[in-house]
């Protein structure tokens, strides 16, 4: 029988990075938390946190950790459905785009997510899925169309993106375009894990970019391309006023790729998960493109 008050005590020294942080979460002395964590340390015949600053948890941490996280999890979607004024806290993994772009309306759009408070990871689309195999999220809006064990997976459509700069970076840039050395010119990249523009310039024949600019903001990522700093992948949909006013333009006429998107749940989500899972699914398949 695994000790519930000890996997608090693990799970705040985690979030609160620290074990007197922890403390004033749980309300206990910092002793007790460490007396917690040790006697679950003991129990288990090997540790569970590494003393570092801040401390950090071993892999056998992080999966009692997630453990806890699903039960609280399990336990607040069942106080929701019996009592109609308790809140349900999501804890969603998505990608940006989605977030600046059409996944606000579509969480807005169920009238039971007026009674959720919810918790957004980001990541990129490529890569959110491991919030869900690691059981950190109840849900996950990701590329992927694989779901995890014990999870489910519906198309929500397709996000589409375009090669996009200001006319004077193109201008600027025109040799290079005329001669095709795209890798030559400097791009844009939210993160290490986005490989869009990498995609890109694979569809155009070229290698991997040799100038790159990160910038971790979608918003900054187009203010960064409005200033004539580089090119990147944007989504249509956050950018179709610069489209309109001429302030963004294509780096290759014509060149639009199409990325899926997948709402991935748990086989045993709550009534009040499905109907905001239902109402999520019907306004992306009016924003996104489908097939």
């Amino acid at each position: 029988m695994l000790d519930y008050p000890a996997l608090q005590a693990l799970v705040a020294v985690i979030e609160a990075r620290g074990f007197e942080r922890a403390a004033k979460r749980l309300n206990i002395s910092q002793s007790a938390v460490s007396q917690r964590i040790r006697q679950l340390e003991f129990k288990l015949g090997q540790p569970v946190l590494l003393r570092t600053s801040p401390p950090r948890p071993t892999d056998l941490g992080q999966r009692l950790a997630n453990h806890l996280q699903q039960v609280q999890q399990l336990e607040q979607a069942l106080d929701a459905e019996a009592d109609a004024h308790v809140r349900l806290r999501v804890r969603l993994a998505v990608n940006a785009d989605s977030i600046d772009t059409w996944l606000a309306g579509a969480l807005a759009s169920a009238e039971v997510s007026q009674r959720m408070d919810f918790d957004f990871v980001v990541e990129d689309q490529d890569v959110g899925l491991k919030r869900m195999k690691n059981g950190e999220v109840m849900a996950c809006i990701c590329a992927s169309e694989q779901p995890v064990n014990g999870g489910l997976a519906q198309p929500l459509g397709h996000i589409r993106y375009r090669a996009l700069c200001s006319p004077a970076f193109k201008q600027r840039y025109s040799d290079w375009l005329k001669r095709g050395a795209l890798d030559e010119i400097p791009c844009l990249i939210f993160s290490a894990d986005d490989r869009l523009q990498h995609r890109f310039l694979q569809a155009q024949g070229m290698g991997e970019p040799q100038y790159d600019h990160v910038c971790p903001s979608s918003q900054g990522f187009v203010n960064l391309a409005l200033a004539g700093l580089g090119y990147g992948m944007m989504p249509e949909l956050q950018v179709r006023e610069q489209l309109n006013d001429g302030s963004l333009c294509d780096l290759v006429p014509g060149y639009q790729m199409d990325v899926p998107l997948y709402w991935h749940y748990w086989q045993t989500e709550s009534p009040a998960l499905a109907e905001l899972r239902q109402a999520v699914v019907a306004v992306a398949r009016q924003s996104l493109c489908c097939d």
